[in-house]
């Protein structure tokens, strides 16, 4: 088992604009309480590595933050080279999620006309909410499924 920590948590109210972060925050059933991606979908959930974060600062000379690659969760020390589609990941102690979508198609995001490169095309784990629960920064993060 490969276990983490949450490094960050981010909402945004509405889709199409920037996260910012959330020291902790509740799992519904249909997403994070407040963000504007929550509901009856399968991309309820965005997580992001936090090394592909910092290496992307390092490569293209950002300084970008949690939220800013438009993702709401920000997990650090987790090996996310086994993650595959249907792998669930527990946040804390109760929220369970479950991988839906790696990647998707790019488009002219928020982020990519904000700052010129955007990781959610090629590393974002896209989830559905399993187990709702509370999370918090600094809660592990845990493969359970793989």
């Amino acid at each position: 088992m490969s276990i983490g920590k949450i490094y960050a948590i981010s909402i945004s109210a509405e889709r199409g604009t920037l996260k910012k972060e959330v020291p902790e925050c509740m799992v519904t059933p249909k997403g994070l309480e407040g963000d504007g991606h929550a509901g009856d979908w399968s991309r309820q959930i965005t997580v992001l590595n936090y090394e592909s974060l910092k290496k992307s600062n390092e490569q293209n000379q950002l300084s970008m933050g949690p939220g800013d690659f438009a993702e709401n969760i920000l997990i650090e020390g987790l090996d996310f080279s086994s993650i595959r589609e249907g792998t669930r990941i527990r946040l804390g102690r109760d929220a369970v999620i479950e991988v839906s979508q790696i990647g998707k198609p790019d488009h002219p995001s928020i982020v990519t006309k904000t700052f010129g490169v955007s990781l959610l095309p090629k590393e974002g784990l896209f989830c559905r909410v399993i187990t709702p629960g509370r999370i918090c920064t600094g809660d592990t993060a845990e493969i359970i499924t793989e």
